[in-house]
């Protein structure tokens, strides 16, 4: 009966430990870089960047991706609806209705943009700079305890984006979720994204898996990075 006892014990502690393991969430920190071979569904202006990284770092309060594009200066894009001050012309989409080349020329931008980069259009414009192809904007922060957080857009024009990452699958998958609001020619509109994150390949692939819902309608693609 002890060495009955003994070894329920034992079985209990290993089980416990095993429990802990599988409920740590997955951590993404890490320099990530886009496989466009590997992806698909990725806008034809993305062809011509010579490369999207993001810089992901984590601990148990937030996550933080910093985005950086190298080359095609009109790839532009906007990969969670947060933009920024673009060029406001054909440079991939300004801040839609913001501070481009006269307002007119930034919300033209601004739709443009989305329609060409089947709705990524974003922050910098084009110009080769902080590309926006990231999370919205060139740096984004997300609370990892499920709660929002809110950003007004640039220049006190109104609009803003409400960024929030929920956990799924017993902490495997994360999902980012932003949502836009924009005002656009009077119209007051809305650019929802949320891309799906998973590491696979023990932890050297990253693969995103993305929607948008916007004015021009809902677009899908699936992102495959490799870590550096």
């Amino acid at each position: 009966m002890k060495k009955f006892l003994i070894g329920c014990t034992l079985a209990l502690v290993l089980l416990a430990g095993v429990c802990v393991a599988s409920s740590t969430p997955a951590n993404f920190s890490g320099t990530w870089v886009l496989d466009k071979n590997k992806s698909d569904g990725l806008p034809p202006q993305w062809q011509n960047i010579e490369s999207y990284t993001m810089v992901v770092t984590q601990d148990d309060k937030q996550l933080t991706v910093e985005n950086k594009i190298a080359g095609g200066a009109r790839a532009g894009g906007e990969q969670n609806g947060v933009s920024g001050e673009g060029s406001g012309r054909r440079q991939g989409g300004g801040q839609a209705g913001g501070q481009g080349s006269g307002q007119a020329g930034g919300q033209r931008g601004g739709i443009d943009g989305g329609r060409r980069e089947g709705g990524f259009g974003g922050q910098g414009g084009g110009r080769g700079g902080r590309g926006g192809m990231g999370m919205g904007m060139g740096t984004a922060t997300y609370k990892l305890d499920g709660s929002e957080t809110k950003i007004e857009s640039a220049g006190g024009r109104g609009g803003g984006a409400t960024l929030k990452a929920q956990w799924k699958d017993s902490g495997k998958v994360l999902e980012l979720t932003n949502t836009r609001s924009f005002n656009l020619q009077g119209s007051e509109m809305t650019r929802t994204t949320r891309d799906r994150w998973e590491l696979a390949d023990g932890g050297k692939t990253l693969k995103v898996k993305r929607t948008i819902d916007g004015p021009q309608g809902t677009q899908e693609s699936t992102l495959v990075f490799n870590k550096q």
